[in-house]
């Protein structure tokens, strides 16, 4: 089978929303390197003026290019492996895959199997929503990850000593990979449904704290539905936005009870941990 390569020249804090918007045209394996996202793509699948569309979305905030290299197959997930490295999280937590050998310890390790699924934890987004999880009692609380990617932000929990932990995913491959990943950890009671959630069994009624890394408007959406789950005084922490976004974030967010405790801030990315009042 032959394969199409697309080499993005991009900057590298729009690189994971890249990739998943790349997934929804049939690229099925990634390469992130400095400035670069290699993508890869049967070439029956291959249609250039999908990839236009998003590359001119892109070009309104910055010059981003891309070329097209015609390959015969090869195993683009090992390909990948080898460009995967370790994510370490404010000396507190380490994110890495099982081939990696650390150099000393760290107080909390999650271990995913390097697959290309949101969530790694290279993203912004996602390492500060792990750092906002240290702000939050989870011990023995009821939790949900809404968008749960490769499960980090669940793992984590669990590895706080939550209680129940449930997560998400409308992606099929995103469902699987973290799956993979709360076995991997240990966790394989960390129920997980793939689908929005709107539709997907939620297990319980009531939750203490409920994690969102998804977009913008996604969130603006779905925070309504949020608020129906997360009890009084309970926590919400939403990512995948910029700090230009969050008066509407907020604005939403307070129709439902919720109020701003904590903000951080990483390249124009932001987390918020909101509390119900």
């Amino acid at each position: 089978m032959e394969y199409i390569e697309l080499a993005v020249k991009i900057e590298d804090q729009f690189q994971e929303i890249l990739i998943a918007e790349l997934g929804e045209l049939a690229f099925d394996s990634f390469e992130q390197r400095e400035g670069e996202v290699k993508a890869y793509v049967p070439t029956e699948a291959f249609v250039e003026q999908d990839v236009k569309e998003i590359i001119e979305r892109y070009n309104i905030l910055f010059s981003a290019t891309y070329e097209v290299v015609y390959h015969e197959d090869k195993n683009w997930n090992e390909e990948w492996e080898k460009n995967f490295s370790p994510v370490y999280i404010s000396d507190q937590c380490v994110i890495r895959a099982h081939f990696h050998q650390l150099e000393k310890e760290y107080p909390y390790e999650i271990i995913i199997t390097p697959k290309m699924s949101f969530g790694t934890g290279h993203h912004e987004t996602t390492s500060l929503m792990v750092q906002s999880q240290f702000d939050v009692d989870l011990e023995g609380k009821n939790v949900m990850d809404v968008g749960c990617g490769t499960g980090v932000l669940a793992i984590m929990a669990k590895k706080l000593q939550a209680a129940n932990v449930f997560a998400c995913d409308i992606d099929e491959w995103a469902f699987e990979n973290a799956k993979e990943n709360f076995q991997l950890n240990g966790f394989e009671d960390v129920k997980i449904e793939q689908g929005i959630i709107q539709e997907v069994d939620v297990p319980l009624v009531n939750y203490d704290v409920v994690f969102a890394n998804i977009n913008k408007n996604v969130l603006l959406n779905d925070i309504k539905t949020y608020a129906n789950y997360v009890i009084k005084e309970g926590y919400l922490l939403l990512s995948g936005f910029y700090q230009e976004d969050v008066n509407d974030i907020m604005d939403e967010a307070n129709k439902y009870g919720f109020i701003q405790k904590e903000i951080k801030t990483k390249n124009n990315w932001v987390a918020l941990v909101l509390q119900k009042a």
